[in-house]
């Protein structure tokens, strides 16, 4: 697979994943001029800014791994621009979902509340 098929794949396990858990998902793939949010989605009041990371094998490192730290600043300037325009939520959360996609299964890790 390509990398936006690979990603693309991951994303919807990603919100496949937050449905079974009782997530609402809001919006996918949220631009905000040059910045994306991948899955924004909402759960007992909370509003959730995902971040979702996605490989095929371990190669280069984790999923988790490859996510730097000027990417989970431009998460946090589009949540901004989102809240500007939502403003009805008080209660916000960032995750990030890192996803390993091998021939035969999914492996899902959840890392929750990213940002203290």
């Amino acid at each position: 697979m390509k990398n936006k098929q690979v990603g693309d794949k991951g994303e919807t396990i990603a919100a496949n994943f937050l449905q079974k858990r009782g997530f609402n998902i809001i919006e996918r793939n949220w631009r905000h001029k040059h910045l994306e949010v991948d899955i924004i989605a909402s759960k007992n009041g909370k509003l959730y800014f995902v971040e979702v990371k996605t490989r095929t094998n371990n190669k280069y490192g984790l999923p988790e791994e490859s996510i730097s730290k000027a990417k989970m600043n431009h998460l946090k300037v589009a949540a901004e621009a989102y809240l500007y325009i939502n403003t009805q939520w008080e209660k916000i959360q960032f995750d990030v979902i890192a996803i390993m996609i091998a021939k035969d299964r999914e492996e899902i890790f959840l890392i929750e509340d990213v940002f203290f």
